[in-house]
């Protein structure tokens, strides 16, 4: 081969190869740049990540951290109101105490003035008495050329002769006190008899009884399913007893106008045989408005039998449906109307206004109509009801007293207060079964001698009032205060009865001597 050649040969494949090393080395120097450039980028992208994580991160800690701290300013904001309340309270509290000490303060310069001034005042008049016994000593003296000793003997005959006097005085006054109550007590017991004249006293219970043809027809009061029944219950308020009684229904309510009637509508209703729900309906409203006229005629008529007049529509109205009420089987329409007559003759007797007597005795009980839907006793209420409806004070004052509480305070209340004792009281006019009676008196008698210091007990007045004797020993007078109010309370929360029980507590001394 040709040297040259091959010496062209090698220089082309020298060349060759440094060019293919060249680009090698070219190439590699890019693929490091572009790396070098990648990894840069990815590191950048990482740590912007990074950043972005940290800044997020620091952020949410800030908030957190800021929350915390505001609600701990919350808290101890909070704190700091309810102990500034606090501080309020006290400094108020502490300012009314401040007020009270200096209010005492003052109370008690004033009084400690007042004591000086007393003590002034006491000196000073025991020293002017001083002066002028010395005066009067020696005017004695020198008037009447005594010794003291002689003018004491003087004064001491003098003191006799005035006690004397004034011992005969009272004398007289307790002779004419003693025939004023002998007459009074003579027109009481003028009235007494006067009081007992025949009368009918009707017994109410509190149920009442229909009769009825056969038995067939209570079917057809209880109807189907119990509609009827169930109806006319509503419509009255009452309950219907239907048992195996023959031939009867009974009906049974405390209220005695719906118990009227309820007994009018089921007679009108068995009389007329249409037994339904609607009918029943009518029939109650016609009877609601037969029975309101009915009380209305017989308040008009008491009204007219004692010979009064201007009486207001509700008074007369509530005065009739005493009709249907009683008290210990006393018709209280027939009580209050007797107590009206009674009123008006020891009113006469006594040559006071007959006529506003009557009118006071009449309505003293007309809260009896209306108790049950009012609070009070009945003389409360109908006192209220009198004073509401224009009626005199006299009669109000009469009707608020009639049972002592408060006290009577004008002629017409004590007339009012013994007629009704009269009328309800006098044999006859009331009935209670025999054994409640003895044993209610009992009772109230052992409750008595329960407490400590009681001597004897004795029931009065048909239970009205307990009369207690105590030891003079171990009771004091101020303590019989307190005892009667005890007591009173006791029977109140203990025992069961009718109207109001007087607690009279009686605390005696007695002294002897014996002459030889």
């Amino acid at each position: 081969m040709d040297p040259l050649w091959m010496v062209a040969v090698l220089v082309a494949l020298a060349a060759g190869f440094f060019a293919g090393l060249k680009l090698y080395s070219l190439r590699s120097r890019q693929r490091t740049e572009a790396d070098r450039d990648r990894l840069i980028e990815e590191a950048r992208r990482e740590a912007e990540a990074v950043r972005t994580a940290a800044e997020h991160e620091a952020r949410e800690t800030v908030l957190r951290e800021k929350e915390r701290v505001e609600q701990e300013r919350a808290a101890q904001a909070q704190q700091a109101k309810e102990r500034e309340r606090e501080l309020r309270k006290q400094e108020q509290a502490l300012k009314g105490e401040l007020q009270r000490l200096r209010k005492q303060e003052k109370d008690i310069s004033r009084r400690e003035k007042s004591v000086k001034k007393k003590e002034q005042a006491a000196e000073s008049t025991a020293r002017n008495a001083e002066r002028a016994l010395a005066n009067a000593k020696e005017r004695l003296e020198q008037v009447a050329g005594m010794s003291e000793e002689q003018a004491l003997e003087v004064l001491k005959e003098e003191l006799m002769d005035e006690a004397r006097n004034a011992a005969a005085a009272k004398i007289r006054a307790i002779e004419e006190e003693t025939e004023a109550e002998c007459d009074a007590r003579a027109k009481s017991i003028l009235v007494t008899a006067i009081s007992r004249y025949a009368g009918d006293y009707v017994s109410e219970r509190t149920v009442s009884v229909v009769q009825l043809a056969s038995d067939d027809l209570k079917g057809r009061i209880i109807g189907r399913e119990g509609r009827n029944i169930r109806a006319l219950e509503a419509a009255t308020g009452v309950d219907l007893i239907i048992d195996d009684t023959p031939e009867a229904v009974i009906i049974s309510c405390f209220n005695p106008l719906r118990r009227e009637i309820a007994k009018m509508a089921l007679t009108r209703l068995v009389a007329d045989g249409r037994i339904h729900p609607t009918r029943i309906e009518e029939i109650v409203r016609k009877s609601e408005r037969e029975v309101e006229a009915l009380c209305k005629e017989d308040g008009e008529q008491a009204i007219f039998d004692l010979g009064l007049h201007r009486i207001h529509p509700e008074l007369v109205r509530l005065l009739g449906s005493l009709k249907f009420r009683s008290s210990y089987a006393q018709n209280l329409l027939q009580h209050s109307v007797e107590v009206g007559f009674l009123t008006g003759l020891m009113a006469s007797e006594l040559g006071i206004g007959a006529k506003m007597a009557r009118r006071a005795g009449l309505l003293h009980d007309i809260g009896k109509g209306v108790d049950h839907q009012q609070e009070g006793s009945h003389a409360e209420v109908g006192a209220a009801l009198a004073k509401k409806h224009n009626e005199p004070q006299q009669v109000v004052s009469a009707i608020a007293s009639h049972h002592g509480r408060p006290a009577p305070s004008t002629v017409i209340d004590h007339l009012v207060q013994a007629a009704n004792e009269l009328s309800s009281r006098r044999p006859g006019a009331r009935r209670e079964t025999l054994a409640s009676y003895i044993k209610r008196l009992d009772d109230l008698e052992r409750l008595a001698l329960s407490f400590k210091g009681i001597k004897r007990a004795y029931a009065i007045q048909a239970g009205r009032e307990v009369r207690i004797l105590v030891d003079t020993d171990t009771v004091s007078d101020d303590r019989t205060i307190v005892l009667s109010k005890e007591i009173a309370r006791k029977v109140q929360d203990d025992m069961s009865y009718p109207g109001q029980i007087l607690v009279n507590v009686i605390r005696e001394s007695r002294s002897t001597g014996t002459a030889r």
